[in-house]
């Protein structure tokens, strides 16, 4: 079921939560620019095993409010606490891919890992996000043509084949965001850095990363793993920045396990 949750005056976060009665709660940060609906091949199996899923859409994009600011790391950890918080969650695996891996990277310094037993981090824009050049690029396009700035996003996400039929339904939901908010966050992935957040994090945490990923590459990957103490890292060696798509009953299969 989809509902909303209120984190500040007049913004509300759309929140897909399937099979509410399960076992295990795994709550899942999307990637920039998209929404929950890119875990859609997630939702499809895990809740049929027994768990609880939970996908929140981040202000600014996918269902929930497009507000004009908030758009920082410690705004967006907020957020995340306030839903967590009002749902009463505990004991929950926190997912988070690219800027939803900085995001959920930031919460647990933030908030000292409220309510999350397990962190799993998917091709995280961490420590840092985009350099300078590639997100002066980005945020000259999205200004100027969010669409092609879109197009582009999506041509250079994946490794494996993707069909025109997926394309367009990525890149459409690319295109629900504002296109104020897309072109904040990627402020926020050129300026905004987490190198002293993951010190502060103790909880398992498993790292995904697909080695051909052209938009965080795999060496990150390996720092994060070096720098968290309890960590394990799993390359995916058919993927660049998309595994949850492009190997997922592998994603699946271990995310289970992780649990």
């Amino acid at each position: 079921m989809g509902y909303f949750v209120n984190v500040e005056p007049g913004v509300n976060l759309y929140v897909e939560d399937i099979n509410p009665g399960g076992n295990k709660t795994i709550v899942f940060i999307h990637g920039w620019p998209l929404s929950h609906k890119q875990f859609e091949y997630q939702f499809n199996v895990l809740p049929a095993l027994g768990y609880r899923c939970i996908g929140i859409d981040w202000r600014g994009f996918g269902n929930s409010d497009k507000p004009m600011s908030g758009y920082t790391y410690n705004r967006l950890a907020d957020d995340i606490r306030t839903v967590i918080g009002t749902l009463q969650l505990d004991n929950v695996t926190l997912v988070g891919h690219s800027t939803g891996g900085g995001i959920a990277i930031r919460y647990m310094s933030r908030h000292n890992g409220y309510g999350v037993s397990k962190l799993v981090l998917v091709d995280a824009a961490a420590p840092t996000g985009f350099s300078t050049e590639t997100a002066n690029k980005l945020l000259k396009e999205t200004l100027n043509d969010r669409p092609k700035m879109m197009q582009g996003v999506t041509d250079t996400f994946f490794f494996q084949y993707i069909t025109s039929s997926f394309s367009g339904w990525f890149f459409q939901m690319g295109l629900q965001a504002a296109g104020w908010s897309t072109a904040a966050i990627i402020v926020l992935l050129r300026d905004e850095k987490l190198h002293e957040d993951i010190l502060k994090i103790s909880a398992p945490t498993l790292i995904i990363h697909g080695i051909h990923d052209k938009v965080i590459p795999f060496a990150q990957a390996q720092e994060l793993h070096q720098k968290i103490g309890n960590s394990q890292l799993v390359p995916f060696q058919y993927s660049g920045h998309g595994p949850f798509w492009e190997e997922r009953d592998k994603f699946n299969q271990l995310l289970t396990q992780f649990i």
